[in-house]
C-alpha cells in the first residue's frame, strides 16, 4: 500500500484547524442581541414581594397617567353623624306666599295712608265754618278706620307666614325666603344647592363647616345655616341645617363628618382622585421610579375635605397616581407571566 506524503498530511491538518477556527468564531463568539424595544413595554414584575407595574414614559404620556405629590396635613378628629336632605319645595312656596303677603301689606298701607289724609282734610274743612258736612267727616273717618284695619290684617297675615317658615326652616332660611334675595336664596331657587338636616350629638357644639359623603362618591362641604326647629324622627340628636353647593335628591340619607375637639392627627392627605377601590378597600398607586408603580393599601386615619388622611405607609412628597389608575389596576390583574428580580440590580451578582 502506497503511503501518503508528509506534505499532504500537513495540508490536511491545517485545513482541519482552519475549519475548527471558522466554526468557533461563527458559533462560540456570537454576541447576544439586545431585546427588541417592544419587549421592554408595559409589563408586571415582582420586587421584594410587591407587584410592580412598569410603564414606559411614552406610554404614560399616551395613556394620560398623571401623578401628584402628597402633602403633609393635620386633621382634627371627626365624628360620623347622620344627615337627611330636606324637601325645599315648601320653602319655595313660603317664599311666594311671603312675596304676595308683602305686596298686599304695601297696598293696604298705601290705602290707609290715603284715607287717613282724606279724613284729616275733611276734618279741617268741617272745622272751617262747616265747609264739609258732618256726614262727609263721618264717612272719611270710617274709611280711614277700615283701611287701617285692612293694613293691620295684612300685617298679621305676613307675620303669621313669617312665623310658620321660621318654625319649620329656622332663622337663616326664613330670612332668605323673606327677602327672596342673597346668595343662599339664589342657590336654592335655581336648584344649585341642597339643605341637610344634620343630627349632632347633644354635647357637640355645632361646627361652622362639615364634610358630607356624596352619593356619587367624593365629599361635599357643608356650611351651617342655623339650628333646625324640628327633629327628624329617623335622626336622633340635636338638629342643625347645613347648606351644600350641590343638588341632592330630597329625603336622601347621607353620612356627614363633623370635626370635634381635641388634638389633630398628622399625616398626608391623599386626594380623592388618587383613591382606587378594590376588594372593598381603599388603595392608591405609588410612583416608585419614573416608570414603576406599586399599589399600596390606605390605612385611613380620618376623612378630610377633598380626600383622606393617612398617618402611616406614605410620606409627604411621594407621588401618587391621580389619573390612569384604572389602567394600572387592569394591567396588574391581567393574567400573564411575571418576571422576578431583586430590588437593586447590582446585588443580583452575588
Amino acid at each position: 500500500m502506497r503511503r501518503r506524503s508528509p506534505i499532504v498530511i500537513v495540508v490536511l491538518i491545517l485545513a482541519a484547524l482552519a475549519g475548527a477556527v471558522w466554526w468557533y468564531w461563527q458559533h462560540a463568539h456570537v454576541q447576544p442581541q439586545p431585546a427588541p424595544v417592544a419587549a421592554q413595554g408595559l409589563r408586571v414584575e415582582t420586587v421584594n414581594g410587591e407587584t410592580v407595574v412598569v410603564v414606559p414614559s411614552d406610554m404614560q404620556r399616551a395613556s394620560g397617567i398623571a401623578t401628584q405629590a402628597l402633602a403633609a396635613a393635620t386633621v382634627r378628629p371627626e365624628q360620623e353623624v347622620y344627615a337627611g336632605v330636606i324637601d325645599l319645595q315648601p320653602l319655595l312656596d313660603f317664599g311666594a306666599r311671603l312675596a304676595a303677603a308683602r305686596a298686599d301689606r304695601a297696598s293696604a298701607a298705601a290705602l290707609a295712608s290715603a284715607s287717613q289724609a282724606q279724613a284729616a282734610r275733611t276734618q279741617a274743612l268741617f272745622q272751617d265754618d262747616r265747609n264739609a258736612s258732618q256726614k262727609a267727616l263721618q264717612d272719611a273717618r270710617a274709611a280711614a278706620q277700615s283701611d287701617q284695619a285692612k293694613l293691620a290684617a295684612s300685617e298679621a297675615v305676613l307675620a303669621g307666614i313669617q312665623q310658620q317658615v321660621r318654625q319649620q326652616f329656622g332663622a337663616a332660611l326664613a330670612d332668605a325666603a323673606s327677602s327672596r334675595g342673597g346668595a343662599i336664596w339664589q342657590k336654592i331657587e335655581t336648584g344649585r344647592a341642597a339643605v341637610l338636616r344634620v343630627a349632632l350629638p347633644a354635647s357637640m357644639p355645632a361646627p361652622a363647616n362639615i364634610s358630607v359623603d356624596a352619593p356619587a362618591g367624593g365629599t361635599l362641604a357643608g356650611q351651617r345655616l342655623s339650628a333646625a326647629p324640628q327633629v327628624d324622627p329617623l335622626l336622633q340628636g340635636a338638629p342643625h341645617f347645613y347648606l351644600v353647593d350641590a343638588p341632592l335628591p330630597a329625603a336622601a340619607r347621607l353620612i356627614a363628618h363633623a370635626g370635634g375637639a381635641g388634638q389633630g392627627k398628622a399625616g398626608v392627605l391623599v386626594p380623592d382622585s388618587a383613591v382606587t377601590w378594590y376588594g372593598d378597600q381603599r388603595w392608591t398607586y405609588l410612583k416608585l421610579a419614573p416608570e414603576r408603580f406599586v399599589r399600596r393599601l390606605l390605612n385611613v386615619a380620618a376623612p378630610a375635605a377633598g380626600g383622606v388622611l393617612v398617618t402611616e405607609g406614605l410620606n409627604a412628597g411621594q407621588q401618587v397616581v391621580t389619573q390612569g389608575a384604572a389602567l394600572l389596576l387592569s394591567e396588574e390583574q391581567r393574567p400573564r407571566g411575571v418576571s422576578t428580580q431583586c430590588k437593586d440590580p447590582p446585588e443580583c451578582d452575588d
